[in-house]
C-alpha cells in the first residue's frame, strides 16, 4: 500500500493515541508512589522527576496529535469566547511571572480555548528559550497577542519556519486554523485571534 499525505497524519494521531495508555500507567504509578512517601529523599525526587517527565510527555502527545488532527483536515475546534489578556496572564502563570511580563487591556476573542493557551505558552517560552532571554513582554491589545523582544535567531521558530520548537509550530497551525496569524512585526511577534 502506497502511503498518502493524508494517512501520515492519521499514523501520527494513532500513534500519539495509543502512547497514551502505557504513558497513563506510568504516571500513575509514578504518582502513587510519590503520595505514599514512604521513599527515601533520593529515590523520592527520582519519583517526582518521572512524575513530572510523564506529564510532560502527556503534553507533548497532546500537540503532535493536535497537528496531526490539522494537518490531517480533522480538527474541530471547540470556539469559546476568552480574553487575550487571560491567553497572555496563563503564559506568565506556567512560565513565572519573573520571566513574562503581561500588559494590555485585550478583547474577547473565539478559540479552542485549552489549544490556544498551550500555544500562546509555547510561543512565548520559544521567544524566551530559542531567543537565549531571561524575560520577554506579552501584551495583549485588543486581539492581538505581542510577544517582544524577539532575537533575529528565535524569529523564524516562532513563526514555524525553523522547526526546532514542537510547541512553537503546532501554536502557528493552531492559530493558522483557527483563521488567525502569526508574523513578525520589527522585534517583536503577533498573534492575531479571531474575535
Amino acid at each position: 500500500m502506497e502511503p498518502t499525505e493524508k494517512s501520515f497524519p492519521r499514523l501520527v494521531s494513532l500513534a500519539a493515541h495509543d502512547l497514551r495508555t502505557p504513558l497513563a500507567t506510568i504516571h500513575g504509578f509514578a504518582q502513587t508512589i510519590v503520595r505514599m512517601g514512604d521513599l527515601d529523599e533520593q529515590k523520592q525526587r527520582y519519583m517526582e522527576m518521572i512524575d513530572a517527565a510523564s506529564r510532560q510527555l502527556a503534553e507533548l502527545l497532546d500537540e503532535l496529535g493536535l497537528a496531526a488532527r490539522i494537518e490531517g483536515g480533522r480538527y474541530e475546534p471547540n470556539l469559546q469566547p476568552v480574553d487575550s489578556l487571560e491567553l497572555a496572564h496563563g503564559a506568565a502563570e506556567e512560565l513565572g511571572e519573573d520571566r513574562v511580563r503581561v500588559s494590555g487591556a485585550g478583547a474577547t476573542v473565539h478559540v479552542d480555548v485549552d489549544a490556544t493557551r498551550r500555544g500562546v505558552s509555547a510561543l512565548v517560552q520559544a521567544a524566551l528559550r530559542h531567543g537565549g532571554l531571561d524575560e520577554v513582554e506579552c501584551k495583549a491589545e485588543g486581539a492581538a497577542l505581542t510577544i517582544c523582544p524577539v532575537t533575529a535567531s528565535s524569529g523564524p521558530v516562532l513563526l514555524g519556519d525553523d522547526l526546532r520548537d514542537l510547541g512553537a509550530a503546532v501554536a502557528v497551525l493552531l492559530v493558522d486554523a483557527l483563521g488567525g496569524s502569526v508574523a513578525m512585526n520589527g522585534d517583536a511577534v503577533v498573534v492575531r485571534l479571531p474575535e
